[in-house]
């Protein structure tokens, strides 16, 4: 209670310092980095990851794009590529005059570095730059790549695609807060009692959202999807907490006639409950951090600490509104649209067998669903994304004109003889789907001598340390094709060099797919036995942790399980973080409704009554709760092109619907079906009236 008088007497300051907060958190937000490229969250100790800083510190390159020319002149392709070559942090562009003079015919060079370059009117370079593959330098390059060349050609790779990808969520991410905002107002517009009470709830949470967002610069940076997702997850999370002060300042107000008194008093409550319920929201946004894929590290700690700051904002800035603005708020107050939900309760708890059953029958589908969801994902960072986009139209090109499908780069030690990589690379090109190896070695021949080769070609293929290969796979990253492809390059590699490291885009995917299989099932495990311990403490029973878990598990098996019925292929990372979001953030509406059922059955009331009133009590704010985490999610996975921030929206929009019936339906029945059970293993939920009735007896004797 003392916080809560605290609040109340210091709420003018408190909105003074909330709103002083703003500014640099705008600043800290404009000021942090994002990152577009999944694969920089690989391990550090990877091979993969490895190589890639060797490729840099010892032959100065990074990032690495083919460009795509149709039906130009040598001669223009040559003004094209010294213009590329002027562009800032292009290292290096090969192309035919790289080797020899345009005077001479390209019917000179070794078929394969022929072959490499031509393919009917097209025409191929290979780009290097001396910055990383997602580095904001690169980025620029690419963009004046595509400006100076006036976009007559195609530039393909992972740069290109980061760069695409940036440009698409900077258009779109203002528009996912607009349509997360609007909706999740209209919502509670509806569903609550008050038209005004929403754009307060909306500001103070904003506050909070933008105090987050704006900490994220001591994080140094965080990912797009982080970016995009967190706002409209913080929003539609913590607007729980908001709905429960309101609720609990309306109750207050109705027996004590001093708004501030009543104010008070309701902070008090709140904070009770809050805290106690965004535990377990914190506990679930926490278990990604145990990702090895360290994505998951990135979006738990920015969502774990949103929710901190959410319940923080909720019990001092939230109040402070509500009473500089109780005046409008009383007279803004309507009928809510919820009607009531005594007889609702009545016939559920009426029917509960036939829920029971339903929850048997679902059980068996939804899990097989749910496994095999997981099994059917897709790991090619360039699926789910618009087909006019440039990297998909020059990935496109470059399959259709020279049948490549990805590149792969082999880094070898300097000290293996010429003879066992002539060897090697023969070996290599012997591998199905391999087009061709491209070495110091195969790019020399008959009519063009390893000695004859500029020191611009040889300082791409070799360093002091260092010889680098790039082979040419006709197989699409990602695809299983591939996967057994890199395996095979691989176990040629280590037996010519065991130091030998096989790097790219393929490569580093592979390595992805292994990492968050593993993932998948860690952070769940984490993620289930931390809410467990949590319920277990917060409740203080044996059984209600298990019912509890056991009914929002239930939901996410039938929220992931229908993308495999519905022949729906999710983007790689949608499983791991749907069931951790789903389960913290949705078992608060089953904490809700235990609390009261708890509450019920130590007043003396007997198991379907106690059931009864406490879903006609929760039904109201698990509603409201859930359509606002629904509208918040749903309008911006119907609005991005970006399938993987659409999918993850449209799970978390059907996970609270789910969530929803779980706990109204099936929740209630498992009360009822292991209520001796309970009372049996719960502290607390020992009858009143038992006590009352030892204690005269104990008078009387």
């Amino acid at each position: 209670m003392k916080f809560g008088k605290t609040v109340v007497k210091c709420r003018v300051p408190i909105l003074v310092t909330a709103i002083l907060l703003m500014i640099p958190s705008v600043i800290g937000m404009a000021a942090t980095r994002i990152n577009y490229d999944m694969l920089t969250y690989l391990p550090k100790d990877m091979d993969t990851v490895m190589g890639q800083d060797i490729l840099m510190e010892d032959f100065g390159k990074g990032a690495f794009s083919f460009i795509i020319a149709e039906g130009m002149e040598e001669e223009a392709v040559a003004e094209m590529k010294a213009a590329i070559e002027q562009v800032e942090h292009v290292d290096t562009a090969l192309w035919y005059d790289s080797f020899m003079d345009l005077s001479v015919p390209m019917e000179i060079l070794p078929d394969r570095l022929y072959e490499a370059f031509n393919s009917g009117e097209a025409t191929m370079m290979a780009v290097f730059f001396d910055s990383s593959t997602s580095a904001d330098e690169t980025m620029e390059a690419i963009g004046k790549i595509r400006e100076v060349t006036e976009r007559k050609c195609f530039v393909s790779g992972m740069s290109a695609l980061v760069t695409d990808l940036k440009e698409l969520c900077e258009k779109e991410e203002p528009v996912y807060v607009g349509i997360a905002v609007l909706l999740a107002c209209g919502a509670m517009m509806l569903f609550m009692d008050n038209f005004l009470i929403p754009f307060v709830f909306l500001l103070s949470i904003g506050m909070s959202i933008l105090l987050n967002m704006g900490t994220n610069y001591f994080l140094g940076e965080i990912s797009y999807l982080t970016k995009a997702l967190a706002a409209v997850l913080q929003l539609a999370v913590t607007m729980d907490y908001s709905i429960f002060l309101w609720h609990s300042y309306e109750e207050q107000r109705e027996t004590l006639p001093d708004k501030r008194e009543a104010m008070a008093e309701a902070v008090h409550r709140t904070l009770a409950s809050v805290v106690g319920s965004s535990v377990t929201t914190v506990a679930g946004f926490t278990a990604l951090c145990f990702m090895t894929f360290t994505l998951g590290r990135d979006l738990g700690i920015v969502m774990a600490k949103g929710v901190v700051l959410g319940v923080i904002g909720c019990v001092t800035t939230l109040p402070s509104l509500i009473l500089a603005l109780d005046g409008l708020l009383m007279k803004t107050r309507h009928r809510s649209l919820i009607p009531s939900t005594e007889r609702l309760a009545d016939v559920i708890t009426k029917y509960f067998p036939l829920f029971l059953a339903l929850f048997a029958v679902i059980l068996v589908p939804a899990y097989i669903g749910y496994r095999e969801t997981g099994k059917e994902v897709y790991y090619e960072l360039s699926d789910g994304l618009p087909e006019d986009m440039d990297n998909i139209v020059a990935n496109r090109k470059l399959q259709e004109a020279f049948d490549l499908g990805s590149t792969h780069m082999v880094l070898t030690d300097v000290s293996v003889p010429t003879e066992d990589k002539r060897a090697m690379i023969k070996e290599m090109e012997q591998v199905e789907g391999v087009k061709y190896v491209l070495a110091l070695e195969s790019a020399a021949g008959p009519m063009l001598p390893e000695e004859m080769l500029p020191d611009s070609v040889k300082s791409v293929f070799q360093s002091d340390s260092w010889e680098l290969a790039l082979i040419n796979s006709e197989y699409r990253t990602a695809g299983e094709e591939v996967n057994g492809q890199i395996d095979r390059l691989n176990g040629i590699l280590k037996k010519y060099d065991p130091k030998g490291m096989l790097i790219g885009e393929a490569p580093c995917t592979k390595d992805m797919i292994e990492v968050t299989d593993r993932d998948f099932k860690v952070v769940n495990t984490v993620s289930i036995a931390a809410i467990f311990l949590i319920i277990l403490i917060v409740e203080r029973s044996l059984t209600l942790p298990v019912i509890l878990v056991a009914v929002i598990e239930f939901a996410i098996f039938i929220n992931l399980g229908l993308p495999h019925y519905t022949g729906t292929s999710l983007p790689f990372i949608a499983p791991i973080c749907i069931s951790t979001i789903q389960l913290g953030a949705t078992v608060d509406y089953a904490i809700l409704m235990t609390t009261r059922y708890k509450s019920e059955r130590h007043e003396g009331r007997k198991k379907r009554e106690a059931v009864a009133a406490a879903l006609a009590a929760s039904i109201p704010s698990v509603v409201v709760s859930a359509m606002g985490l629904f509208a918040a999610t749903f309008g911006v996975a119907v609005y991005s092109d970006i399938d993987m921030i659409s999918s993850l929206c449209l799970l978390m929009a059907r996970g609270a619907i789910v969530s929803m019936f779980s706990v109204v339906l099936a929740l209630p029945a498992m009360f009822l079906l292991f209520d001796r059970l309970v009372c049996i293993t719960s502290m607390g939920m020992k009858k009143k009236g038992n006590k009352n009735s030892k204690k005269k007896a104990e008078v009387t004797a």
